[in-house]
This record gives structure tokens, sequence and C-alpha cells, in this order.
């Protein structure tokens, strides 16, 4: 495990270019604040130094919403999203701290969507990002990389993205959810009678309980 000090870059931090991407943005991106220590402990835990983007937004933020809180990038976690990244992947993707984990969970989205850095788990193009797609439980490969990923985030049309899967209003909703819920869709997005989500019911559920069970659902459907 590398030191605090060993992990912190102030001669090139990354950070200075996710602020910038973050300044340019199309989609609208909210920086969560996080307190010192809670950063501290988490860069530590994430063995990233702060050169890489990925370290900086562990660093010097809580976490990232973006699209109106459609997506949530993992920081260090904060009051309005508990989670750090570090702590969501513990127990999830790895045991104990510095170990390297076949994937690594970066952000979620609102209907229990996941996205992860591939370790080895997915294949053999490692430091990719794959998606978990909820309507077909199932990871879906995205073909690049962390920083990719992040300008995928902030400049990509979401609306496309997520084609047939947001509802009339879902700003309002989203708005309104903790960002350590996700929605629950009765019928299941994935089933052939969830496929329209402006007729399924909808309820906010702890990200704990989505996440176990598209789990389940994915390893015995």
């Amino acid at each position: 495990m590398r030191t605090l000090q060993e992990l912190i870059n102030t001669e090139d931090p990354g950070w200075t270019i996710v602020q910038e991407w973050i300044d340019k943005a199309k989609n609208k991106v909210e920086v969560l604040p996080c307190k010192k220590e809670d950063a501290e402990e988490a860069l530590v835990n994430t063995q990233v130094t702060t050169r890489s983007l990925m370290g900086a937004i562990v660093y010097k933020t809580g976490g990232l919403l973006v699209d109106n809180g459609w997506i949530r990038i993992f920081g260090t976690g904060s009051e309005r999203m508990k989670r750090s990244l570090p702590g969501w992947n513990k127990e999830k993707t790895f045991k104990e701290y510095g170990e390297a984990p076949p994937y690594l969970l970066v952000a979620d989205d609102v209907i229990g969507g996941l996205y992860a850095i591939n370790g080895g788990h997915f294949g053999a193009d490692r430091g990719n990002i794959y998606y978990f797609a909820p309507d077909m439980l199932k990871w879906i490969p995205l073909k690049m990389g962390y920083s990719q990923f992040l300008l995928f985030c902030f400049e990509t049309d979401m609306d496309e993205f997520y084609n047939g899967l947001r509802w009339d209003g879902w700003q309002e909703d989203v708005k309104a959810l903790d960002a350590d819920c996700v929605f629950n869709f009765f019928p299941f997005l994935w089933t052939k009678e969830g496929k329209d989500v402006n007729n399924s019911t909808r309820k906010a559920v702890p990200v704990d309980d989505a996440y176990d069970l598209n789990m389940e659902l994915k390893n015995t459907l």
C-alpha cells in the first residue's frame, strides 16, 4: 500500500483537466464537496495517484452528479452521496483494500445501471469501461478508458444513450431521489412487459438492495 504522500501529485494534478472538462460540459455536472480527512483516507484505500483523473476525483470531490443526477460518479463520498469509490467496492469487487479487483465500480445511474473498469474479469481489454445494462442484465463493453468515460458522461446526448429508459417527468423524479438509492421498476426493465417505462411503476430503493438483486438475477437467469 502506497502512502498518502506517494499518491498526491502536486506538479501535474489530474484535477486541472477534470475541472476544464466540467466547465465546458454539455451535460450539467454537480461537484459534491468532501472533507479533507475523508478524501485522504479514500485516496489511500483506492491506491491511485492524484495525477490520474480517477485519483483526482476521489481526492477532490465527494463525487460527481451528471445530467441532473442521472449518473453518479464515485469520489470520496459526501452528505449527498455517502458512498466512496473504495468503500462501495469493498466486499463487492474485492475483500481488502490494496487488492487488485477483477473489476472496479466507478459510477452508476438511477435505473440500476453500473459502470465498471475491467480488471480482467470481462476479457483482455483491461482498463476499459463496461456498462451493466439493467434492461438486459448484461455487461456491455463501451470500448473506452476512464478518461474517455468522463468525456462520455459530460458530452454525450444521454437521451440517445438511454433511449427508451427515460420516462416523462424523469428530471423531477431524479432531482428528488437520494443519490444512494435507485429506482426499482415493475415490471422489471428486462422483461417484455417492462419495455415501456411510462407504463411501469417506480419505487426508490437502497442501491445496495438493487445491486444485490441485479447480480443475483444476472447469475440465475
